[in-house]
């Protein structure tokens, strides 16, 4: 069985393009693998972060873990910074790292743009290092990310192979699982940038946490085309493009038959149906989490998810510190 791990960061409420993109994909892979879903705290603090928001939001997302569907029982589920094996192994990579692979990262120069002159912290530098140790701690056979992260795998595969050569065969070389569909949800008012929570403009996400009525609204004034035909053309038509992906990845209907069953119809028909479509799969998912949150569950699945997952990172952080000649060593 294949081990898979992912993770969120606690940076705010997620979008229906985090869920369709990541969470809905977590649930699946939870049946066919050794899954690790984690809650990626520590690299939130690369930029700011008000502690009592942050905290909220650590907690508001292991609720969303587990209403989108994650069983504790299948998949192991804890926060990163509970597990200290991530921080001794990230310190470990980043003084194998060079600084040339670390300028190269492209969401280094994203994010640290968008600080607009503010502080930037040597953490958002250095921590596609930590990234790569989260991945590496526990012998991950494949990543699902989206394609915007294809440059973070391949350095944690570089540095595997680079320490492998150096000082023994000790990490596996991890694999990229992109989903065929819905990996790249993008923004309602603007389909040719990826759909975010960060993004001024709130029209051009929806929030998992959106009522229904606010969900309806967005969808309908999602921008298409002046075609006025459902069809499916991503380069030439994105909007209308994104809807039919959007619909296609809740209902599980292709592509090809969505077109065919609107042929004829106008985007009215589409989008409000699209609408009913998007709000039918977020309100079990916002009961689930308001019962999660009330319930005082999440403090037991997360000790568990805690536990195991430290069980398996300290197996392997004893490894590489005996690699490296760290501490002493016991007669």
């Amino acid at each position: 069985m294949a081990r898979i791990l992912s993770g969120i960061q606690p940076s705010g409420a997620l979008t229906l393009g985090n869920y369709l993109g990541a969470l809905k994909n977590f649930v699946k892979l939870q049946d066919e693998h050794d899954c690790l879903f984690m809650i990626v705290d520590l690299h939130a603090i690369t930029v700011p972060q008000d502690r009592l928001v942050l905290r909220n939001n650590i907690k508001e997302l292991a609720a969303i873990y587990v209403a989108c569907g994650l069983d504790p029982e299948k998949a192991t589920i804890f926060i990163q910074s509970e597990v200290p094996a991530h921080l001794e192994l990230g310190w470990m990579l980043t003084c194998n790292t060079g600084m040339g692979e670390l300028e190269r990262m492209t969401q280094f120069k994203d994010k640290s743009a968008k600080q607009h002159g503010g502080h930037i912290g040597v953490g958002l530098f250095t921590y596609p290092a930590l990234q790569a140790a989260d991945i590496l701690l526990y012998d991950t056979d494949m990543v699902p990310i989206g394609s915007d992260q294809k440059q973070h795998l391949e350095l944690t595969r570089d540095l595997a192979d680079r320490f492998n050569s150096r000082y023994g065969a000790t990490f596996k070389l991890p694999e990229v699982f992109i989903a065929p569909q819905g990996a790249r949800v993008m923004a309602l008012q603007d389909p040719t940038k990826k759909m975010s929570k960060s993004d001024e403009n709130p029209k051009n996400f929806i929030l998992l946490t959106d009522e229904p009525n606010v969900i309806r609204k967005k969808v309908k004034s999602a921008v298409t085309d002046s075609e006025g035909i459902v069809g499916y053309d991503p380069t030439n038509r994105p909007g209308i493009s994104n809807l039919l992906e959007i619909y296609s990845c809740i209902t599980g209907e292709s592509i090809d038959g969505l077109v065919a069953k609107y042929e004829g119809k106008g985007y009215g028909d589409f989008k409000s149906d699209l609408a009913e479509v998007v709000v039918g799969e977020l309100e079990p998912i916002q009961k689930r989490r308001q019962e999660v949150l009330d319930s005082g569950e999440l403090d037991a699945i997360l000790d568990q998810g805690r536990d195991a997952a430290t069980r398996l990172a300290n197996r392997k952080i004893t490894k590489v510190k005996h690699k490296l000649g760290l501490g002493r060593k016991q007669k």
